[in-house]
């Protein structure tokens, strides 16, 4: 038995795969789901579907500067700033998600005051659906222990379970919009409650990022 193992916990389980490759087909998945989002979002006329297809480029965005990360870091594992880019993507991440948020408020609120426009809930509860599967299945890919690996590992995480939170709370809305022929006002609501998700999410990431950067010991597991 491993006597650096605490009493009473378990050993870590190793991931099957490596985090470049784990993190690659997330990065596929979400990019696979774009096209649908935006199409579905400006021909449903849904602000919600668009918030969902901003945060999933900004996603994809960050998935793809934590893959350079992973590469840097991976060159010279032992340097004293090997986890540096890795804080760096998170960084960037967490921004890209802030500037996503703002822009879908902005449009969220002036739909309320204006008056939600009519929305075809069919197609917003299909292409949500999918988006469901899609970023269950990244949760699957990932691993619920990457989120004890590093900082970027645990924001890939993090955007993947909320995103499927998001994708289920839509196909709700989708359903009701569909039921009723009416209640519109839901999507640019549910739009809101989507940033606020987020904005959790990313001013959190952004503390731990910044932490990181200035040389902190960050706990990955204190949330």
């Amino acid at each position: 038995m491993n006597s650096d193992i605490a009493p009473g916990k378990l050993a870590p389980v190793e991931p099957r795969w490596s985090q470049r490759r784990r993190v690659l087909i997330v990065l596929c998945l979400n990019a696979a789901l774009i096209i649908a989002l935006v199409v579905v979002g400006i021909m449903a006329n849904s602000v919600s579907v668009l918030a969902a297809a901003g945060d999933t480029v900004a996603d994809c965005l960050g998935l793809i500067l934590g893959l350079i990360a992973i590469i840097l870091r991976d060159r010279n594992p032992d340097h004293p700033r090997a986890h540096r880019p890795i804080a760096v993507a998170a960084l960037i991440n967490a921004i890209l998600l802030l500037g996503v948020i703002t822009t879908v408020v902005v449009e969220a609120i002036g739909r309320l005051q204006e008056g939600s426009p009519a929305i075809d809930g069919l197609p917003v509860v299909v292409v949500s659906l999918a988006t469901l599967v899609m970023m269950l299945t990244g949760v699957f890919v990932l691993g619920l222990g990457s989120a004890d690996e590093d900082l970027h590992m645990r924001s890939v995480l993090l955007d993947a379970l909320a995103d499927a939170a998001i994708a289920a709370a839509i196909v709700i809305a989708g359903i009701i919009i569909l039921a009723t022929n009416g209640l519109y006002w839901l999507d640019p609501v549910l739009a809101l409650v989507v940033s606020a998700v987020i904005a959790v999410a990313a001013v959190r990431l952004l503390v731990k990022a910044i932490a990181a950067l200035r040389g902190a010991d960050v706990d990955f597991d204190d949330d």
